[in-house]
């Protein structure tokens, strides 16, 4: 390789020595793949259903430290391959990314990195292997393949636009430029290959998942995210994500159980059959859990619905229909542990956030693979859904507020999701509880409660 390169390679080596790869070592995830074919998508994705299912992850996007190292961005001449100005500039940043991904996985706990960028060449893959190997991190290449003209202007429409890059441009200057930056690449775009590359480990997406190339899955990690990547699509739908009506038990404030509505919550179960006709969703499927008071909710629509045992309400075990005052009463070491760690506690003989979102894994699979669903759920349930579409943290999950008689829309959009809350104008009681200010043990039973809501 020419100066330059062997100096990247030279350096990314910091004589670590030859790291022995154990099967628990960390992952690196590289995408390949020209502009435009949903790398950043699949990162952000892949980042957001490691983190949620436990598996620390960060991405890495090589773009971001362009940006921040090149404040303006003129125009597509930077990523022209005889720009050696712009080619020393982006092998800067990708080193620099490639050290905190080193950081990431060696320093700071993390278990998964994703190297977002084109990684187009055999040579800049290689570079990559190289640093991986010496650094005892395993690779997993994604590429995504695209030759449909209507797929990648849709994409430059939806995201390249509302990048930093075209802040101040019209929307036929930046996409003429975004298409000449794809041209760039192109001439020098080595895909995977079956033959050359069939050493390495790796998933080939083709076409946005109508067909993929699976290549050498080496453990769990690995199977996991070729699992999910085969289910994830990116046709337009909703989800709406709402709690059954409110229950007998809800009203004397007493958790779990399997009571039937109230009269409010049946009132609530007819407005939700309207707002559901007046949405007029094409093919909506309806989801409920085996407990009865999702499921009259759902016999009020009127319309198929699927039961789901992964859907049940957490497992509150020796506190099922318990309230919070006769909790603190007879458990008070219990109430206090669930409040200083409310995701990992587990109720005794019961179940915590932590196993929950383990129950309700495959219920997000199915919700990636379908399009528009409703999903009436409970309250601890219905925070891990969320907390997966919205990206929230272990700490944050326990505590989102899902109230009941209010529906939660989320449409996917670019990288994320956007919720609408509606409320269906049919009150009900507020079983929500913040955390207390004062977790300790010894407490005094007026700062364990003085959360809790007042049940009507």
């Amino acid at each position: 390789p020419s100066g330059g390169k062997m100096s990247l390679y030279l350096t990314l080596s910091l004589s670590l020595g030859p790291a022995v790869c154990m099967t628990n070592c960390p992952t690196l995830i590289v995408m390949v793949g020209l502009p435009a074919r949903g790398k950043t998508y699949i990162s952000k994705k892949l980042t957001r259903y490691l983190n949620w299912i436990g598996v620390p992850t960060k991405e890495f996007n090589v773009g971001q430290y362009r940006r921040e190292c090149l404040k303006i961005y003129k125009n597509f001449e930077f990523f022209r391959p005889d720009n050696e100005e712009g080619l020393k500039i982006r092998r800067q940043c990708a080193l620099s990314a490639l050290n905190d991904v080193r950081q990431y996985l060696c320093m700071e706990g993390g278990q998964v990195a994703v190297f977002d960028a084109t990684n187009t060449t055999r040579e800049r893959r290689d570079t990559i292997t190289r640093f991986a190997e010496q650094n005892g991190f395993k690779v997993f290449f994604v590429e995504s393949v695209c030759e449909d003209p209507d797929v990648i202007a849709e994409n430059i429409v939806q995201v390249k636009l509302g990048s930093p890059d075209y802040i101040d441009c019209n929307t036929e200057e930046a996409v003429a430029d975004f298409m000449k930056r794809i041209k760039c690449y192109e001439n020098s775009y080595q895909p995977l290959d079956e033959g050359l590359d069939r050493e390495l480990s790796y998933i080939k997406i083709m076409d946005v998942g109508r067909r993929y190339l699976v290549n050498r899955v080496l453990d769990h990690i690995q199977s996991r995210i070729v699992y999910y990547l085969m289910n994830i699509h990116i046709t337009p739908r909703s989800i709406y994500l709402c709690r059954h009506g409110e229950s007998d038990l809800n009203v004397r404030g007493r958790i779990g159980g399997d009571s039937g509505l109230t009269s409010r919550g049946k009132e609530y179960a007819k407005s939700l059959g309207h707002f559901i006709q007046e949405q007029n969703i094409k093919d909506l499927k309806v989801w409920t859990s085996q407990m009865k008071r999702t499921i009259q909710t759902a016999e009020a629509l009127a319309v198929p619905y699927e039961q789901w045992k992964a859907l049940n309400e957490i497992d509150a075990g020796v506190c099922e229909e318990m309230m919070y005052e006769e909790i603190q009463e007879h458990f008070p070491l219990e109430f206090a542990l669930r409040d200083q760690d409310k995701y990992r506690y587990r109720y005794p003989k019961g179940e915590s956030y932590e196993d929950l979102v383990q129950r309700l894994e495959p219920v997000i699979m199915e919700l990636e693979r379908q399009e528009n669903v409703l999903v009436i759920c409970h309250q601890a349930v219905m925070r891990c859904l969320l907390a997966y579409f919205l990206d929230k943290s272990a700490e944050e999950l326990p505590y989102l507020k899902c109230p009941l008689h209010t529906v939660l829309k989320l449409t996917p959009v670019a990288y994320g999701c956007k919720v609408e809350s509606i409320f269906l104008n049919v009150e009900a009681v507020n079983t929500h509880r913040d955390k207390p200010e004062n977790v300790d043990i010894s407490r005094p039973t007026e700062e364990a409660l003085l959360t809790v809501p007042a049940h009507q």
